[in-house]
């Protein structure tokens, strides 16, 4: 969940790396650090390095007195596992003998590692696992090693997930670094070389990247890149061109990357439909070649995945069901560790908004082990690990998201397994009329968002009354629960109150206990036939004193009270209500958080790539 940033050129590099840990800070904020090889002063040739705790604003502050003119860096913004944010603990790590390293992930036997380096006379001078691998690349150096050497052998002793960068003053012109589950890409530019953790990082420098694979061991030299297994075999790597803009991760006059990223929805929910709806229908082929001879054996399907992409799963599972096509939707983390049932013609839906996340790439290799079927994966990321893992694909074209808290890619998922579930219902020979109405709402799902969007400045006044409350309670039934689980999330994510949410019908079930004047309820109230029941439940909270805000339609004929506030929305169709119902909430959960002056883009202890278990 960290960020690594290298860079080889004939021209200082310090720009290079702190423009990319500003692109990646999103990957981690505790701390931050930079190592480069001196040129040009009285340290020629030797490492010099500046950490600072908090913010990359704070390495900038940390780097102000100092001038910099190293050709060769490393960098890194973390997010601690390992040791408590502090300089002391901040990336790069240093070996006495001019070995410094930025690694991203967990190095799991580290604890061994190091009694073993403390026994030949190594000094640990931070409490984080990733230490452990300067000291073991001097270990093999001690041994008559090269340095390139001296770092595979090194990395062959590791286990756990990680990406790592490794620089040395005793070869001052290359940079080592390797792949284990967790990302890592390489840059080419004109004369320059570079890593990063994501593309984002590197835009401003070049858009041609290697996409390195698991396992790759990875050598930056001034004039090219050489790729290698761990046995030292040469690997090829194809060179891919994005299509990212350095405007494509800009703020584009936005106060946050959040507030952005609910705005572009309607864009992105677009972007999303493109092509993939023909003649009424959404052929299987849009999945993948092999799609129309699997959607056709499909008789249960299995989705796993984590956090807001839980959420847009257990939406999904209602829209399947609706279509008589058996669907059961598993944490991810939790589903690797169990001995789940494995159905007959079973297909296996996988769903990232980033396609690294560390227990989604786990449950998938868990879930071939135990012959789970096909996979297809629902991913905004077209270079990611899990594609490469899936025989079918559904890109989400939400463009890149910075903000920690997901907003348009949750909206880009929800319309991915919509059209996911309508082309099951078809090739399982569905009721076709009904396919084909619910495939015409969805053209006008783009205008729905926008008048959505439209409820931002009555929810910018409804939120100050949210600044002083401690707990929220969210309410929702039906396919709309799962859209009351992402509202509870959001508020306690970016406001840091706790919610939680629950189906309307729990209330009695314990939920009401809690309920009182302090306790703000809010539900999601569309006008479909679950509605009465939700009426039930509103005057149940009301009855013991409970403050209301209901996101109601128009038509739910819900009254505004003293105890009620009342948000209407445009008439929907009741399958594409929880795509629309999840944009207020998000707006809810954005004003409280600015109004309340928490970090928005970046709350505490959370980072945007979950790459560690």
């Amino acid at each position: 969940m960290c960020g690594i940033v290298a860079a080889l050129a004939p021209r200082p590099v310090l720009p290079v790396l702190m423009a990319g840990l500003r692109s990646l800070e999103y990957r981690g904020y505790d701390s931050a650090g930079v190592a480069l090889i001196e040129e040009g002063t009285e340290q020629q040739g030797q490492l010099f390095r500046v950490r600072s705790a908090g913010r990359v604003r704070d390495l900038e502050q940390a780097l102000a007195e100092h001038t910099a003119l190293g050709q060769v860096g490393i960098a890194h913004t973390r997010w601690a596992t390992h040791g408590v944010p502090s300089e002391r603990n901040a990336h790069p790590l240093l070996s006495d003998e001019g070995v410094a390293v930025v690694c991203n992930g967990i190095i799991e036997n580290h604890e061994a590692l190091r009694r073993s380096l403390q026994e030949q006379g190594f000094t640990f001078t931070s409490d984080t696992d990733t230490e452990v691998i300067c000291h073991l690349v001097v270990s093999q150096q001690r041994l008559g090693r090269d340095f390139v050497e001296a770092c595979r052998r090194s990395i062959t002793m590791l286990e756990g997930s990680y990406a790592l960068a490794i620089l040395s003053q005793v070869e001052p012109d290359l940079i080592v670094a390797a792949r284990r589950g967790s990302p890592l890409v390489a840059g080419l530019g004109e004369d320059s070389q570079f890593l990063a953790s994501d593309m984002t990082a590197l835009l401003h420098y070049t858009r041609r990247f290697l996409v390195l694979e698991e396992g790759d061991f990875v050598i930056l030299y001034r004039d090219r890149i050489e790729v290698e297994n761990a046995h030292g075999e040469r690997q090829q790597r194809s060179v891919i061109e994005t299509n990212m803009s350095p405007e494509s991760i800009g703020l584009n006059g936005y106060r946050h990357y959040m507030l952005k990223e609910i705005y572009e929805q309607p864009r992105a929910a677009l972007d999303t439909l493109e092509g993939r709806i023909i003649n009424g229908q959404v052929p299987a082929a849009v999945f993948g070649p092999a799609a129309e001879a699997l959607f056709s054996e499909v008789d249960n399907v299995k989705i796993i995945a984590c956090g807001t992409s839980y959420h847009a799963g257990l939406v999904a599972k209602h829209w399947m069901e609706g279509f008589g096509i058996a669907c059961d939707v598993e944490i991810a983390s939790e589903f690797r560790y169990r001995q789940p049932v494995v159905p007959q013609n079973n297909l296996l839906v996988a769903i990232s908004q980033s396609g690294e996340t560390v227990d989604i790439l786990a449950a998938v290799k868990a879930a071939k082990e135990r012959g789970f079927g096909p996979l297809l994966a629902i991913c905004n990321v077209a270079e990611s690990a899990l594609l490469r893992e899936a025989e079918l694909v559904l890109l989400t074209r939400a463009g890149p998201e910075i903000g920690v808290a997901s907003t348009k890619a949750f909206t880009t998922q929800l319309v991915g397994l919509y059209l996911l579930t309508m082309s099951l219902a078809v090739a399982r020979s569905s009721n076709q009329e009904r396919v084909r109405h619910a495939l015409q709402g969805l053209a006008g799902l783009p205008a729905l968002i926008e008048r959505a969007l439209g409820l931002e400045p009555q929810i910018k006044a409804i939120a100050e009354g949210f600044v002083s409350k401690e707990h929220a309670l969210f309410l929702g039934r039906g396919s709309h629960y799962p859209i009351a689980l992402e509202g509870a999330l959001k508020l306690k994510e970016i406001s840091y109150i706790h919610a939680e949410a629950y189906p309307a019908g729990e209330l009695k079930h314990g939920p009401l206990a809690l309920v009182d004047e302090r306790m703000p309820v809010i539900a999601v109230a569309p006008n479909n036939p679950l509605l009465e029941k939700l009426k039930s439940n509103i005057q149940e909270v009301r009855a013991r004193g409970g403050r209301m805000l209901v996101f109601a339609d128009q038509a739910a004929g819900i009254q505004q009270d003293d105890d009620v506030t009342v948000v209407p929305l445009a008439p929907v169709d009741d399958l594409l209500s929880p795509i629309v119902y999840a944009i207020p909430l998000q707006l809810l959960a954005y004003h409280v958080a600015l109004i309340k002056g928490t970090d928005v883009d970046k709350p505490r202890n959370l980072a945007k790539s979950v790459t560690v278990e």
